[in-house]
């Protein structure tokens, strides 16, 4: 399983930009996807995350209104786009991936549950 991350970088506070996780190396189905972040002196954090077969979705409080999450299954990405953003969005931002019964809710995503991660890419929210 491969999961490449892309489209961080650098903007001032209230842009907006929008990261990519392409997925591959499997069948999604039956997995959840998410994006996750991680600010310097600080542990990985929940943003957002998705049901592959359904497409519900949830997002952190903490972005609610503001991040929006969401895949596209013929391109096998998922997309966080993220408007409004604020200096304490700074982190490196990470999708992952864990394998999921429908019946389990997208709320208990955590860098725990995670069975795949891809690598980083940096969001810099400058003043």
């Amino acid at each position: 399983v491969q999961l490449q991350a892309s489209g961080g970088g650098l903007v001032q506070a209230g842009g907006s930009l929008r990261l990519s996780c392409a997925a591959s190396g499997r069948t999604f189905s039956s997995y959840r996807l998410g994006w996750f972040r991680q600010a310097p002196g600080k542990e990985r954090e929940f943003v957002a995350g998705i049901r592959w077969r359904s497409g519900s979705r949830h997002h952190a409080d903490s972005v609610k209104g503001r991040f929006t999450i969401s895949r596209d299954s013929v391109k096998n990405t998922v997309y966080l786009q993220m408007n409004s953003l604020e200096l304490e969005d700074t982190a490196v931002y990470y999708c992952g991936a864990d394998r999921s019964s429908d019946l389990v809710p997208l709320s208990t995503m955590s860098p725990r549950t995670i069975d795949y991660w891809g690598q980083g890419t940096q969001v810099t929210v400058s003043s």
